[in-house]
């Protein structure tokens, strides 16, 4: 017996917000005799605006929403997996109950003029506070400026418009959820810019000891994201990560084979290096070990652990 109303515990920014939206539409599809209530919370990575690691990094997306689950205010939290922390585990008690199917893995450009990135002038303000995204423009567009720029889409779109940036690189899944596709100029490919670890997928989490609910939520779950994203995740953890380290890296399903492509930066982008490999017979926790071991002879250890966190 499943239960009849199940409490999600989201972010309260407007994308957060949205991809409630689609996890209630999901939930709802599939049963309809069970409700529903949602409760938004503030977090510490929302209202600080300065470099996330001040402020327990990528976690200060998370404590509060993990924290509303541990409590039992809420039953269900609804995550970007790119925000929780690999180089740690989940809160103890709480577990990965499904993730849904992936959304788009890209990054875009939006540029009030229409350019493309590899037509931007010398000097072009490119507004992004992502260490991932700084290094590899560093590297392959080292003409252009970044400028730090904080906040939801929506207050980035906005500071766009006030001029503090000549263009943004924002992820193509996100603009689509909060209905702002329309401002992208350029949809970059992965190997212009490569994504960051559980880019696209949004995570469901719960206390482990609920089964009533993962027996309902597991439902929602996606098969091939679930081993691209344990796949990338194990990459992260293993490398050890945080949220200063310019890692970069994503997992295909094709065929029913797993691939994992990797790459870590040095912050300057002057030093890449990079692992592909194909799972073959390994699953996929196997498959992201194996890939973060291919990184650390090349001396991945050196550049994460010389990045200040």
């Amino acid at each position: 017996m499943g239960p009849d109303l199940i409490r999600i515990v989201s972010r309260d920014s407007p994308m957060a917000l949205a991809q409630v939206e689609r996890v209630r539409a999901e939930l709802a599809a599939l049963y309809p005799e069970v409700e529903t209530t949602v409760l938004p919370v503030k977090t510490t990575g929302d209202k600080w605006q300065g470099d996330l690691s001040a402020v327990e990094g990528k976690g200060a997306f998370t404590k509060e929403v993990d924290a509303a689950i541990l409590a039992g205010h809420a039953d269900l939290a609804v995550h970007c997996v790119k925000d929780i922390p690999g180089d740690r585990p989940l809160p103890a008690g709480t577990t990965f109950a499904a993730f849904l199917e992936r959304d788009d893995i890209r990054d875009a450009l939006v540029h009030p003029g229409g350019l493309a990135l590899d037509k931007l002038p010398p000097g072009t303000r490119i507004g992004t506070s992502s260490v991932r995204r700084v290094a590899q423009l560093a590297a392959s567009y080292p003409h252009l400026e970044c400028v730090p720029i904080r906040g939801n889409a929506n207050s980035r779109l906005q500071q766009l418009t006030d001029g503090r940036a000549d263009a943004l690189l924002l992820a193509v899944s996100g603009l689509h959820r909060i209905a702002r596709a329309d401002v992208i100029t350029e949809v970059l490919s992965v190997d212009v810019m490569m994504p960051p670890i559980g880019a696209g997928v949004l995570a469901l989490q719960c206390r482990e000891d609920d089964a009533d609910l993962i027996d309902v939520i597991s439902a929602l779950g996606h098969p091939d994201t679930y081993r691209e994203t344990t796949a990338e995740r194990m990459l992260l953890h293993v490398l050890q990560g945080h949220c200063n380290s310019p890692i970069a890296g994503y997992a295909r399903t094709s065929g029913g084979d797993l691939s994992l492509r990797a790459a870590v930066f040095t912050a300057d982008g002057k030093t890449v290096i990079n692992a592909h490999e194909w799972a073959g017979r390994l699953d996929p926790a196997t498959l992201g070990t194996a890939v973060a071991v291919s990184l650390l002879r090349q001396g991945a250890r050196e550049i994460i652990d010389g990045i200040a966190h």
